[in-house]
């Protein structure tokens, strides 16, 4: 038996704690929660009552008469209340309880976090100082004139961080109080965004060939059809069109087995001087096309890298054919390979109209066209391709460009654990 432990007094402690862990259940269950998934609520208030019982017992044997929970900058009056001020401390949400004049009783460390406040910052005792967001304060206060559950979801200047808010007017033993929650759903907020500018680009990359297709088949049917050499200019139309369909689909497959890591890499040893030779070889001729000079700088005895060179080569492909693209007639391409911290950096360097600033951190994302009404062709999907393609290599990819100015599209390649060796 522990020294100092006394079965009397650890049964009274017990027994102290069980009424108001009874009294929190009892409010909570009295509040309808607005949001089903409430564990972290409950949770958070069970933490509290064990907190305002450990304090009680404690002023109990100090002979002291008992007082409401103790602000966080109070020191505990047990080791039960340093535990339990520990375990909300771990809590993934922000937990504050408000007391009737909005003076703060308990604020876990997250809070710092969420709203990025200064270690004094993090000591205020009254809510509108500790949060510095109106809107939070706002919601507590109709929380409290209503008596019901308030949600919010605002966006936190200071930390740029999206939180979702609860408030919780509390019953019984701790009516007047409130628990407020806070849950940091920045991601989930990145993620919609994504999802819906997803299904936004996808519902127009399919409409225009759609609504192509439409019209030059109304055209046949009213009488082109009759025509034999118009007829055969639009049927070149509509195997345009679906080519651009079958690509489309295609690549959206390609990105969605790539994202999901159901293509593995065939990694080898492979030369890189011979993967590019051979992606520059694939665009020669489109190059020629459209008055672009292509050429290589690759430095002397390159080591070989470690690498599936398909995928690599379709990496190179692509940036080549963008630059290409967006490299107005005269200009130039030139595609180099040196290296670089225990790595082969891969670049596209060309003399064409160059990206924006605003534009360079979304370029890799899906679909995203640095100016759609001059970007008709292609589908949007080829960057991030190779964006994916260059990860699962353990490499990274990047942009440098001005506007006006030209780019330079860059990535690396792990080098293989055996050189290459010229004849």
């Amino acid at each position: 038996m522990p020294p100092g432990f006394s079965p009397r007094r650890f049964f009274i402690l017990l027994l102290l704690q069980l009424p108001v862990f009874a009294l929190a259940w009892a409010a909570l269950r009295t509040v309808p929660a607005p949001d089903p998934d409430w564990r972290w609520p409950a949770l958070a208030l069970a933490i509290l009552a064990g907190l305002a019982a450990a304090a009680y017992g404690g002023r109990m044997r100090n002979g002291a008469e008992p007082t409401a929970v103790q602000p966080p900058s109070a020191r505990p009056l047990d080791g039960s209340v340093d535990q339990q001020q520990a375990l909300l401390n771990h809590l993934k949400v922000g937990v504050v309880l408000v007391g009737p004049e909005g003076e703060v009783r308990i604020a876990n460390q997250i809070l710092q976090q969420l709203f990025s406040l200064s270690p004094q910052e993090a000591r205020a005792d009254s809510l509108p100082h500790l949060l510095r967001h109106y809107q939070f304060v706002e919601l507590w206060r109709r929380s409290m004139q209503s008596g019901l559950p308030q949600s919010l979801t605002a966006e936190v200047p200071q930390s740029r961080r999206h939180l979702s808010a609860s408030v919780f007017p509390l019953r019984g033993a701790l009516e007047g109080q409130a628990l407020i929650l806070f849950e940091d759903v920045s991601e989930l907020r990145r993620l919609e965004t994504i999802r819906r500018d997803f299904v936004s680009n996808v519902s127009h990359e399919l409409r225009t060939p759609l609504t192509s297709l439409k019209a030059l088949t109304e055209s046949l049917r009213a009488g082109a059809l009759e025509e034999p050499e118009m007829a055969r200019r639009f049927l070149g139309h509509i195997e345009t069109e679906v080519d651009a369909l079958s690509e489309l689909v295609s690549e959206l497959l390609e990105l969605a087995r790539i994202e999901s890591q159901q293509v593995p890499l065939q990694l080898q040893a492979a030369d890189a001087s011979a993967i590019v030779a051979r992606s520059m070889e694939r665009l020669r001729l489109q190059a020629e096309r459209a008055g672009v000079s292509l050429g290589a700088d690759l430095a002397d005895r390159l080591p070989q890298v470690l690498a599936d060179p398909s995928r690599l080569e379709q990496v190179l492909v692509n940036l080549i054919q963008n630059a290409i693209k967006f490299t107005p007639q005269g200009g130039s391409i030139r595609v180099s390979v040196a290296p670089k911290d225990g790595a082969l950096e891969f670049a596209v360097a060309d003399t064409g109209v160059g990206i924006s600033l605003d534009d360079q951190p979304r370029i890799f994302e899906r679909f995203y066209k640095t100016d759609p009404a001059r970007n008709k062709v292609g589908t949007g999907l080829g960057l991030a391709i190779a964006k994916h393609v260059v990860e699962a290599h353990g490499g990274r990819i990047g942009v440098e460009s001005k506007e006006g100015a030209g780019s330079r599209f860059f990535f690396t390649i792990p080098v293989a654990a055996q050189p290459l060796t010229n004849p």
